[in-house]
């Protein structure tokens, strides 16, 4: 496996700084993740270069994220970094999945549904909008948001916030207009965005779509903390089965 570095340019002129992790597959999963994280966060990287064993993957930072340019607009404007990854997939590779996380699966959906520009889609800890997240600080996940956090988990992590007032899309408006096959995978112990989101979501899916709530699973990328295995199993079967 190697792994290119590279930049790409956004609609609306914003650098957007990616990686490709290449091992020769025909196919691609491109990683989009949630707030706060980044392309170089220890649990995007351990995800991708687990995956690598079947499939390429592209991992990249969204706006006011990491390397790329500007400020994070809470999924207002972020389809135009995935729009631009996505577009960069296609030309390289045969098939290209997708994969998000939190606010990266809310982009992510916002995307698909704009443009079918992948055959599969992994939505993991989705909010239904931005506006229901839940974020109930009283449970706090004292090991995964601050001990985690403290130590080595904190590399890579880190937001240049812009306005969050600006018009949005709905993931729940919009997740009607998938034509493709959509997995949403949720823990049952997330205390930002409750799996009732991921189960409102699937409700109003109307293509091919599974739904798989880990239990004791907590937000998002932490899955690939405690349940790296089950989450990276359900990832490569649905995949195997929709690629």
């Amino acid at each position: 496996m190697e792994k290119i570095s590279g930049i790409l340019i956004a609609e609306d002129k914003q650098k957007i700084f990616y990686d490709n992790y290449k091992a020769g597959h025909e196919a691609v999963a491109v990683i989009a993740h949630g707030f706060f994280n980044s392309k170089d966060s220890e649990l995007i990287k351990k995800a991708a270069v687990e995956l690598t064993e079947f499939i390429d993957v592209i991992t990249f930072d969204f706006r006011g994220h990491g390397q790329s340019e500007g400020l994070f607009y809470w999924t207002s404007k972020e389809y135009f970094d995935l729009e631009a990854v996505l577009k960069a997939a296609n030309a390289e590779y045969q098939k290209t999945g997708l994969i998000g996380f939190s606010l990266g699966a809310a982009t992510s959906i916002i995307t698909v549904a704009r443009e079918h520009k992948v055959e599969s889609l992994i939505a993991v800890s989705t909010p239904t909008e931005f506006e229901k997240i839940d974020y109930e600080f009283w449970n706090l996940d004292i090991e995964n948001d601050i001990i985690y956090n403290l130590g080595g988990g904190r590399n890579g992590k880190g937001v240049r916030p812009g306005p969050f007032w600006l018009k949005k899309d709905k993931p729940i408006n919009v997740v009607k207009e998938l034509k493709i096959p959509v997995l949403y995978i949720h823990g049952d112990a997330d205390w930002v965005i409750r799996p009732w989101h991921s189960q409102m979501l699937y409700k109003h899916t109307r293509s091919k779509k599974s739904i798989l709530i880990i239990k004791g699973g907590s937000h998002a990328e932490y899955l690939m903390r405690f349940h790296d295995d089950e989450f990276l199993k359900a990832i490569k079967n649905w995949f195997a089965k929709t690629l």
